[in-house]
């Protein structure tokens, strides 16, 4: 790659419920690019962490596209991350690390290698989730 060459960078989330680690791994990630894409989980796909949103997509997006830190914003329609580089062709994936060491990371990352894209992993955030500020909300709304 020469200098004049950007950098394009990639990462996703469902982004619910915006807090600090997802602030953070923006942040960081726009450090380590030149240009950032960011999808966004659309809400037909949140499942796959077994909720539901609390914030709906449209919205979430909107959220994203107002960080600074941020390029482009897309919807992730689907969990195959090969699928969204053939769309987006980027040059590095930005993850958190709490997937590293994961069976379905250490096969995506040999399959990034093929295709020249360095996976980068940032420290997870510890003390602030999505899932941990939902179970206060329902806690809240209980009593």
């Amino acid at each position: 790659m020469t200098k004049t060459e950007k950098i394009i960078g990639y990462t996703t989330g469902v982004f619910d419920l915006f807090h600090i680690g997802h602030l953070n791994i923006l942040k960081h990630a726009r450090e380590n690019c030149d240009y950032l894409i960011v999808g966004v989980t659309v809400d037909e796909l949140v499942s796959y962490k077994g909720t539901e949103s609390v914030i709906p997509f449209k919205e979430r997006l909107q959220i994203v596209e107002a960080i600074k830190y941020v390029n482009q914003v897309v919807p992730q329609e689907s969990m195959d991350k090969m699928e969204a580089w053939h769309k987006h062709k980027f040059d590095k994936m930005f993850v958190g690390s709490d997937w590293k060491g994961t069976a379905k990371w250490n096969i995506l990352e040999g399959e990034f290698a093929k295709v020249g894209v360095e996976i980068q992993y940032f420290p997870y955030t510890t003390g602030t989730s999505s899932t941990h500020l939902k179970k206060v909300l329902n806690q809240i709304l209980k009593k």
